[in-house]
């Protein structure tokens, strides 16, 4: 399946964020699409910038950290690591929070006030239509819980691919479905219902081997094969 990236990577609709970067070796910021890494450092099975290293190994392109109860000084030198992972890729590290952390993108929770000093790509976690209804600038949003998580048990009811599919063509601007995307399957059923992408954590989080669990979700969510055994699912292209 790995060996299929190519193929992926050449099919691409124009202007998508899916782990390519523009020509200088810079990904994009106007839209987030694909399969983007969130970080949860104590659900991963080996120390945290190892297995984001692994992601990017498997093609992830684009990461979430999150880490917020750490002291922002740890955070900062955090940061400035995934950074150097995704740097040589043209990959773009998106910060939970209110602090960018010296970089471009920022994701914020639902009813955070924006910090003044808009970054150039901004997001925010939503749920229901309220808050959808509350957005005003975000580039993005987060839509969750989409399946019931083990990252957070009890967090929901869960939309479910239908709820998700009604709320996305509500948001009025790309989507990232959240919240136990765990399997390939999954991520292709988030794909038909018509969102931009799918925030994973712990599927990549606790996997043995983070590259091979991202290109099994990159493949699924591709289209290239369809999601329906552990392994990623039968090829399809």
């Amino acid at each position: 399946m790995v060996s299929r990236l190519a193929a992926t990577r050449a099919a691409a609709r124009p202007g998508e964020v899916t782990g390519e970067s523009e020509p200088g070796g810079r990904t994009p910021t106007g839209e987030v699409r694909g399969v983007v890494v969130v970080t949860d450092r104590r659900q991963a099975a080996r120390p945290l910038v190892d297995v984001v290293a692994g992601a990017v190994t498997g093609g992830a392109r684009i990461v979430l950290l999150r880490e917020k109860d750490l002291p922002r000084g740890q955070r900062l030198r955090l940061a400035a690591a995934l950074r150097e992972l995704l740097r040589p890729v043209g990959g773009l590290l998106i910060v939970a929070g209110q602090d960018t952390l010296g970089g471009e993108a920022l994701h914020l929770r639902a009813g955070a006030i924006a910090p003044l000093g808009r970054p150039r790509l901004l997001g925010r976690s939503c749920h229901d239509e309220t808050e959808l209804d509350r957005l005003s600038t975000e580039d993005y949003v987060t839509l969750s819980p989409v399946f019931p998580s083990r990252s957070k048990p009890g967090y929901g009811p869960p939309l479910e691919p239908a709820g998700l599919r009604r709320l996305a063509a509500r948001a009025g601007r790309a989507v990232l479905a959240l919240g136990g995307v765990e399997s390939p399957e999954r991520a292709a059923a988030c794909r038909d219902a018509g969102v931009a992408g799918v925030a994973v954590m712990g599927a990549v989080m606790r996997a043995a081997d983070p590259a091979q669990a991202y290109a099994n979700l990159r493949a699924a969510w591709d289209g290239l094969c369809d999601g329906s055994h552990r392994d990623g699912g039968r090829v399809l292209a």
